[in-house]
């Protein structure tokens, strides 16, 4: 069974390569060849845990979410947080970990630090083995007691320097900086004419801060774009005076890391103005780009015409795209009650696919007949690369870790809102700082 696993693995990689390199009826039929493969891999694993079961009995491993489900930022917790306990139910419901089961603690925090870290402390007391956080902030304020509690942590926050404070910490996907790097490089490419001025609207916190400074090192390294002002935005609701300052200092383009209701308004305010770009890089008009939590189909909801021409990067799978994976994302959420909202949000796809990472680095670790903790689980992490990568299907790449990368999917795709849809703007590619 064992060897039958690691062949199906090896095909979905050599698929996975295939993909990346090809267009057209050719990469759908692989894409489909993955997801099928994916699939048999998981059950496999799902008869190996089961044999496993006969041998130890049921066991139950706890792990812990804290993240903000009401304050700043809860448009984006609220689904995600309802994204963990949709998936950990059914893995439960269907018996993925044989008899095992998956208890997870969900505590909103607020947003607020402290709170984080009593929920965090809390976790700790009922013995969780995992831990999923969420805000930049806790994360670089918690990265020694991660260590120190050498319990490996997966945080919705894509801030590379989460990975400075800790080395138990694990990105879900690519980091916000090379996100804005990649964002970049695609604004510079395409743009015509001289050096192009672009603004940043940011979320006034560690992680609307969190990519600044690789952005800016990129620019000094010979990126050609001018970042003319940064401005972190307030609750205001009205972006007048920002766009109009904007518009006097010759600001072509504006890239966006927040979360999507600021945004909306901007983009409102934008089309209010006639300042709005139709085409992209329309001469004397305002181009607008974001990163992963500033679009997606939330922001359309939220904007609706004025977020048409939107540009947005992430590494999740949207809806929009029918496949055997988002298929079985809106199967999961209409099983659990809810709303068509929910169920195609990014931020809905997001929590799903934290969930699976560790609900697989479990899987993992019981097919191995490893007892479950917190150091089996941290190995197993570590050891998702190569042939052993993992394929949760929500993303448009593997899941991929070592001892040197705890980036999860380096994969990104680049997304534009057309016709209240976002459409996918080429194939996905692999982005490295520096390539």
């Amino acid at each position: 069974m064992t060897r039958k696993m690691f062949s199906i693995v090896t095909v979905i990689c050599i698929a996975f390569f295939m993909v990346a390199c090809g267009e057209g009826e050719k990469t759908t039929e692989l894409e489909k060849k993955i997801e099928q493969l994916s699939a048999e891999n998981a059950d496999l694993q799902k008869k190996v845990a089961s044999a496993a079961d006969k041998v130890t009995g049921a066991q139950t491993y706890k792990i812990g979410l804290s993240l903000a489900i009401t304050g700043t930022t809860s448009d984006v917790g609220v689904p995600y947080s309802k994204a963990v306990e949709d998936y950990i139910r059914y893995v439960n419901d269907e018996k993925l970990l044989g008899d095992d089961k998956i208890e997870c603690f969900i505590r909103d925090d607020g947003y607020e630090t402290e709170k984080t870290k009593r929920n965090f402390e809390d976790f700790l007391d009922e013995g969780i083995v995992l831990y999923l956080n969420y805000s930049t902030g806790s994360s670089l304020a918690m990265g020694k007691d991660f260590d120190e509690e050498k319990i490996p942590t997966i945080t919705a926050s894509f801030h590379a320097g989460n990975l400075d404070v800790s080395n138990y910490v694990f990105l879900p996907i690519v980091s916000y900086s090379s996100q804005a790097i990649a964002l970049a490089e695609y604004l510079v490419a395409h743009h015509k004419g001289d050096t192009p001025k672009v603004a940043m609207f940011i979320h006034p916190s560690a992680f609307g801060r969190g990519p600044l400074e690789d952005l800016k090192k990129a620019i000094e390294g010979g990126l050609k774009m001018e970042l003319v002002e940064v401005v972190e935005h307030g609750k205001d609701l009205d972006n007048t005076a920002m766009l109009q300052r904007w518009m006097e200092k010759k600001v072509q383009y504006v890239m966006c890391q927040t979360v999507q209701p600021p945004v909306a308004t901007m983009l409102k305010s934008a089309q209010g103005l006639g300042v709005a770009a139709e085409t992209y890089g329309e001469e004397g008009k305002l181009t607008f780009l974001g990163l992963h939590y500033a679009g997606g189909p939330d922001l359309v909801a939220l904007a609706g015409s004025a977020a048409e021409g939107f540009f947005w990067t992430t590494s999740y799978k949207l809806m929009t795209e029918k496949g055997p994976g988002t298929d079985a994302q809106i199967a999961l959420a209409k099983r659990y009650g809810r709303d068509d909202a929910t169920a195609s949000s990014q931020n809905y796809t997001n929590g799903v696919q934290v969930a699976q990472i560790a609900v697989e680095a479990i899987l993992r670790a019981k097919a191995k007949g490893k007892e479950i903790n917190r150091q089996s689980l941290y190995e197993e992490l570590l050891a998702m690369n190569g042939y052993n990568a993992y394929y949760p299907l929500t993303t448009v790449g593997p899941v991929s870790y070592s001892k040197t990368d705890r980036q999860g999917v380096d994969t990104l795709q680049l997304y534009q809102a057309q016709n209240g849809v976002f459409q996918p703007v080429g194939l996905p590619f692999v982005f490295t700082p520096g390539s």
